[in-house]
C-alpha cells in the first residue's frame, strides 16, 4: 500500500484533518473490506475485485437507523436503496460497495447478515432497505464470472472496524482505475468549529473508477511529477462518494451538503462523463431514529440553515471528496489482473 497524499507533503484546502483523516473520525463510523486477488483459470480469467462495507454505527442499523440522502451526479449507474433513502431520509443498513455485476450478490448478502440480526423483518416488521453502489472493474477483473459472493458481503461487514480504513487496491476498490492510473478506495476528513464549544466532523470515502490520463488536474499539486509512460485507455468510468458526518442535519439539509462533494470531484479533473456513474451517498450520526415507536411526536435538534457553520459543512464536504479521490491513486499499488492486463500506480513523489 502506498502513501497518504500528505505523506508526500501535498496538503489539499484551508480546513485541518481529522486524527486518522479517514471517514471514521466520524465517532462510531466502521469500514470493512475484503478483496479477492486470484487467478480463475488458465485462460487468463482473473478475480481482481471485492466488497467494501461501511456501517454507521456498531448498534443495530435497523432498529436504529440514521438520517441519510443520496445525489446523483450523473445517473449511469446501478445502484440499490437510494430511492427509498431519499423519500424516507433515513438509512437502515450498511452502505455496500462492490462491482457492477455483483451487486445482486453483495445485496443478497447485507441481506441475510441483516436478517440473522433481526428476526422481526418480514415477519412482525415491514422489510428492509439495502444500499448497494458499485462501479465497473472489468479492466482488470473478469468481471461475468461474477466471483464476489454473499458470504463476501457478510466477511466485509464483520471485518469492519473504527480503525483507519485500508485504502488503495484493497476491497470494492481493487480492480478500479481512475484517471488512467490505479484507482481504488480513498478517504479523507475535515473538522470544523461551530462556536467555542462545538466541533463536528465531516468524513468521506470514495471508490474511484473514473477519468482519462488528459482530465487530470494533479498538476495543480505536483508540478515536477513523473509518472508511468503507460495508462489505461480513457473510459467513462464511475465514482461512489459516501459522505458522513456527526453534524445535527435534517435530510433536506444533508441533502445540500453532500452536493458540495461534486465541486471536490470536479476539481481533481472530472466533468461527470456521459457513461459515468457519479453518486453520493451521505448520512449523519447526530441521532439515531427508532425503528419503531408509539410516540405521536418526535424532537430533534438541528443547524440553523443561516449559520456560518453551513458553509464550513459545505467547505468540508468539498474538501474531503476531493482529498479522498487523490488519497486512492497515492495509496494504490500497480495491479495486474484479467488476461495480464496491469494498471500502473501513479507517482506524487
Amino acid at each position: 500500500m502506498g502513501k497518504k497524499l500528505r505523506e508526500h507533503g501535498i496538503i489539499v484546502g484551508k480546513l485541518r484533518t481529522g486524527d486518522k483523516n479517514c471517514i471514521t473520525d466520524v465517532d462510531g463510523v466502521q469500514v470493512g473490506h475484503i478483496t479477492l486477488d486470484y487467478p480463475l483459470n488458465e485462460q487468463g480469467d482473473y478475480a481482481c475485485t471485492g466488497v467494501t462495507a461501511i456501517l454507521p454505527h456498531s448498534d443495530n442499523l435497523f432498529e436504529q437507523k440514521v438520517t441519510a440522502a443520496s445525489y446523483v451526479l450523473n445517473g449511469f449507474g446501478k445502484t440499490t436503496g437510494l430511492v427509498q433513502v431519499n423519500e424516507l431520509g433515513v438509512l437502515e443498513s450498511p452502505i455496500m460497495l462492490t462491482n457492477t455485476l455483483s451487486v445482486p450478490a453483495v445485496t443478497q448478502g447485507a441481506l441475510q447478515y441483516m436478517l440473522e440480526a433481526n428476526e422481526a423483518i418480514g415477519k412482525t416488521t415491514g422489510t428492509i432497505n439495502i444500499v448497494v453502489g458499485e462501479c465497473n472493474d472489468s479492466h482488470l477483473n473478469s468481471i461475468r464470472h461474477c466471483a464476489v459472493t454473499p458470504k463476501h458481503a457478510i466477511e466485509a461487514i464483520h471485518n469492519a472496524s473504527t480503525d483507519t480504513a485500508a485504502e488503495g487496491a484493497v476491497g470494492a476498490g481493487k480492480g478500479m482505475v481512475c484517471f488512467g492510473y490505479k484507482g481504488g478506495i480513498g478517504s479523507a476528513s475535515r473538522i470544523i468549529t461551530a462556536n467555542e464549544a462545538t466541533q463536528y466532523t465531516v468524513g468521506c470515502l470514495v471508490l474511484s473508477n473514473f477519468g482519462s490520463k488528459d482530465d487530470f488536474l494533479a498538476t495543480h499539486y505536483i508540478p515536477k511529477q513523473q509518472q508511468a509512460a503507460n495508462t489505461v485507455a480513457s473510459t467513462d468510468g464511475s465514482i461512489i462518494i459516501v459522505l458522513a458526518t456527526n453534524a445535527p442535519l435534517s435530510s433536506r439539509q444533508l441533502l445540500r451538503v453532500i452536493k458540495r462533494c461534486g465541486i471536490g470531484l470536479g476539481r481533481t479533473g472530472s466533468h461527470f462523463s456521459h457513461g459515468s456513474g457519479d453518486i453520493v451517498i451521505g448520512f449523519t450520526t447526530a441521532r439515531t431514529i427508532a425503528h419503531k415507536t408509539d410516540e405521536l411526536f418526535e424532537t430533534r435538534t438541528q443547524l440553523r440553515e443561516d449559520h456560518p457553520v453551513m458553509n464550513h459543512l459545505f467547505a468540508a464536504a468539498a474538501e474531503a471528496t476531493e482529498e479522498a479521490i487523490l488519497n486512492s491513486l497515492s495509496q494504490a499499488e500497480t495491479t495486474s489482473g484479467r488476461n495480464g492486463h496491469v494498471v500502473h500506480a501513479y507517482r506524487f513523489d
